[in-house]
Order: C-alpha cells, then sequence, then structure tokens
C-alpha cells in the first residue's frame, strides 16, 4: 500500500495512510505552527510504542499485571551532528515483576519491527515524477 504526502500549508507535512492522516509540522520556533509532532518526532514515538507494544504482550500473555507499566525512550546526540547516537530504552514493571522474566522482557522489546529495521535497514530509492 502507497502512501501519499502532501502539504497542506506552511511547513506542515501530511501523510495518507491506510486510511489515516498522520499530521506533522514544525516547532514554531523554526517557522512552523507548533500544531503537530515533527517527523524525526513521529520516528522516535513509532520505535518506544513497538517496542510498548511487545513489552505489555509479553505481560498479557502471562497473566502478569501491567498497570504502572510503560517504558521511557530517551537519546543521546552527537553534539557536533546533532545525530542520534544512542537510543534508550528503559521499561518500567509494575512492583512484583518476577526478577526471572527479565531478560525476556527485554529480548521482547528487542524484537520490535522497527528496531529490527534499523538493525537491517532498507535500501532508499528517491526519484521524481512530473505531477
Amino acid at each position: 500500500m502507497d502512501m501519499e504526502v502532501f502539504f497542506p500549508g506552511n511547513l506542515k507535512v501530511h501523510a495518507r495512510y491506510k486510511g489515516f492522516v498522520i499530521e506533522t509540522d514544525q516547532p514554531a520556533t523554526g517557522g512552523g505552527d507548533g500544531s503537530a509532532p515533527t517527523p524525526f518526532d513521529l520516528f522516535l514515538a513509532s520505535m518506544g510504542t513497538c517496542a510498548g507494544l511487545y513489552v505489555l504482550s509479553f505481560l498479557q500473555q502471562r497473566g502478569l499485571p501491567f498497570a504502572g507499566a510503560g517504558l521511557v525512550l530517551s537519546t543521546e546526540r552527537d553534539p557536533e551532528t546533532k545525530l542520534v547516537t544512542k537510543i534508550k530504552l528503559e521499561i518500567k514493571v509494575p512492583a512484583g515483576f518476577p526478577e526471572k522474566y527479565r531478560d525476556a522482557v527485554i529480548r521482547a522489546a528487542e524484537t520490535c519491527a522497527v528496531k529490527r529495521h534499523l538493525d537491517n535497514p532498507p535500501v532508499f530509492e528517491t526519484f521524481v515524477t512530473v505531477a
């Protein structure tokens, strides 16, 4: 299925995909309206929510409580290039989480399809057509 990307105004860039419109914008300090996350924010959110889905499924499949569980995604950047050099996922588990599952829940989070694509990145092909 193709994704259609379009420009509704100012620095907004939206994508129509699978019946949804995914909105992005730039912050007001960068000339945008600050009305939506930036594309890079969505990139990071896709990793956090993807890993979160695997953690939630792990807990549910074992009948473990998930109230209070979640993840915190943080990044480290190269000061010169401003590019992210490290992404850390902190998995928060409820009190009483069995010690025997700690390594397994980490492995579950690491099976996220978004992360796996970064481990083996696809080839990008960019070209121009006339509208």
